[in-house]
């Protein structure tokens, strides 16, 4: 069983899209094991994106995530970060498979609703990030 960490961005909040994107990922045999939504302040978005901090997107990334609630959650179960992320699609709605959350949801690059750790290293980061082991269930 491995856990991964995805958000539903600022977008997918405002778009009314949280349900939408729980459903595909249990639809897929995912488990939610912790939820909850808050919203981060600039510098908690610095802290989170801080290995894209060399990037040119880092700004408006951190600014983009930190305009809105976002819905933080643990998503369990076999390859849990390889079928997240097959599940949300190519980072670009242009390029994402049909059927993708970000195919069908997302309008742009930096708009495309949701975030998912892409290693087990980042998850590792990630999810401590927004939650304690016992808001893990």
């Amino acid at each position: 069983m491995e856990r991964t960490l995805s958000i539903v961005k600022p977008d997918g909040v405002k778009e009314n899209a949280i349900g939408e994107v729980i459903k595909r990922f249990e639809q897929k045999g995912m488990r939610i094991a912790a939820l909850k939504m808050l919203r981060m302040s600039k510098d908690d978005a610095k802290g989170f994106y801080i290995v894209h901090k060399e990037r040119p997107f880092y700004d408006s990334l951190t600014a983009f995530m930190s305009e809105g609630p976002i819905v933080v959650m643990v998503v369990e179960g076999d390859n849990a970060i390889v079928k997240v992320r097959e599940i949300m699609g190519a980072t670009n709605p242009k390029d994402a498979a049909p059927g993708t959350i970000r195919a069908d949801l997302a309008s742009d690059i930096e708009h495309n609703i949701v975030h998912g750790s892409d290693s087990k290293e980042s998850a590792s980061y990630e999810i401590p990030y927004f939650f304690s082991a016992l808001e893990i269930c």
